[in-house]
């Protein structure tokens, strides 16, 4: 073993006592299950033992955090501490991604890559999403290609995993699986030991790592000088981006750094140049909000995303520009962020939200009527409710219903027994919330059909 990864060793067990002692109420994720507990260490024997028995090579990191850091714990399946719900003990929980023949899955060549695109990946499931008669065997078969060479070392929660490269190209990384076959992504990290120092890099305060900076200068999420540092030195879109990423999660930049990202938002393009934007929103609303205004232009969802996320007390600031651009809100989600700001406005936002009920995407018109149920006038929209309870889409006719919650107006009722005639059947709940709104005036779906509404 080298001195490097020797020195990285020691670090690592000087930041795990710092890290827990920071996060004293566990309130990082997954603390409250691991607490940062490690067992002890294993043996060099206990370790050739189970590369010969399943005829494979541990990547070098992921030995040295065994042998000299520790194994196990009391998390999820005796879990050591580490990210989410830690590191699963040395060779347990082998079939997370696979669940027969698991030996050979590990010992095959690692087929994913950081680099996959969307076809590559579609491809390589392609037999298990296509044939809809595939035998358990062949499926099991599949999956053994899908997720060859990947050790499974710990879980995210649900259906989310951390994998371990164990051969080709990117050997030692870690991959984020989900074994529902989304998509992986691969960790940044080069290695093991790098990977879990920069978790315990993420839950050490800034004003620690003051306290002795060459102990934080190690990975990108360590003190926000070097993370600074390494973001102006190189032209990596990779590393720039995991610098931000690492900026980001820091409770507080100083206005020194705030104003040097401020210049470099402005020399910047594309996701690095939204990623700015973010972190400048979080810190410094006030010194962010012209920076806002003038990428509102490029990116009306990410403009309402992180006003809605890091300064939503201040809403209200951004109504004029939602009045002018509403013809360029286009797209289910955009138009969700724009009601999130509308509502912590506290006005009646109808006359802007009403246009966007007969939108042509159904999931606009959804959302619109979700709005308008939100507002304490919504008895003055009655007609444009109306419209919606004869929507041809259910889910509209749906949300419509639910929306209409406290509006017991006669005039309904006309239209509530079209429904009750075009839904001889429940679909999509439209009955039941129905029955919610009919219940007001003593009605059911069934008894409204045959009703004299003039006695209404």
């Amino acid at each position: 073993m080298n001195q490097e990864t020797l020195s990285q060793i020691e670090r690592v067990k000087k930041k795990l006592l710092t890290a827990k002692d920071a996060d004293k109420e566990f309130k990082v994720f997954g603390a409250k299950s691991h607490k940062y507990v490690l067992g002890n260490t294993i043996k060099e024997d206990d370790i050739l033992k189970f590369e010969t028995e399943l005829n494979i090579d541990l990547p070098e990191s992921y030995k040295a955090f065994l042998l000299h850091i520790g194994n196990g714990g009391i998390s999820f399946g005796n879990s050591a501490a580490g990210p989410s719900y830690g590191i699963y003990p040395f060779g347990e929980n082998l079939a997370e991604f696979v669940y027969n023949n698991v030996e050979n899955c590990l010992k095959r060549d690692c087929v994913i890559h950081p680099d996959m695109t969307d076809d590559f990946w579609h491809n390589l499931n392609k037999r298990i999403d296509e044939d809809y008669n595939i035998s358990d065997e062949d499926f099991e078969e599949e999956l053994g290609k899908i997720f060859a060479g990947i050790l499974p070392i710990g879980t995210q929660g649900c259906t989310y995993y951390y994998g371990l490269v164990l051969n080709g190209e990117f050997k030692g990384r870690i991959v984020n699986i989900d074994v529902d076959r989304q998509k992986p992504y691969f960790a940044f990290e080069s290695n093991f030991l790098d990977w879990y120092e920069r978790w315990l890099d993420e839950i050490i305060p800034e004003e620690t790592m003051k306290s002795n900076p060459l102990l934080y200068s190690f990975t990108l999420s360590g003190s926000v000088d070097h993370i600074l540092g390494v973001y102006l030195s190189t032209e990596e879109i990779e590393t720039k981006y995991q610098c931000l990423k690492g900026l980001i999660k820091k409770n507080n930049l100083d206005s020194e750094t705030l104003d040097i990202l401020l210049k470099q938002f402005y020399l910047t393009k594309g996701t690095e140049k939204q990623t700015l934007l973010q972190i400048l929103t979080k810190f410094d609303y006030n010194s962010a909000y012209e920076s806002l205004i003038a990428y509102s232009t490029e990116n009306l969802l990410a403009v309402f995303q992180f006003v809605y996320w890091y300064a939503k007390d201040k809403s209200a600031d951004w109504l004029g520009l939602i009045e002018e651009n509403v013809s360029r809100i286009n797209n289910d989600e955009t138009f969700r962020f724009c009601t999130y700001l509308l509502k912590e406005m506290n006005i009646d936002y109808g006359s802007i939200i009403v246009p966007f009920t007969s939108h042509l995407d159904e999931n606009i018109r959804v959302s619109a009527y979700y709005s308008l149920g939100k507002l304490e006038n919504k008895k003055d929209y009655l007609e444009i409710f109306i419209l919606g309870l004869n929507d041809k889409v259910n889910k509209v006719v749906h949300i419509t219903l639910q929306a209409l919650d406290g509006v017991n107006d006669k005039r309904l009722l006309k239209h509530y027994k079209n429904i009750a005639a075009r839904f001889p059947v429940e679909q999509d709940y439209i009955l039941v919330n129905l029955n919610h709104r009919l219940k007001a005036f003593g009605l059911t779906n069934e008894t409204i059909k045959e009703s004299d509404l003039d006695n209404y």
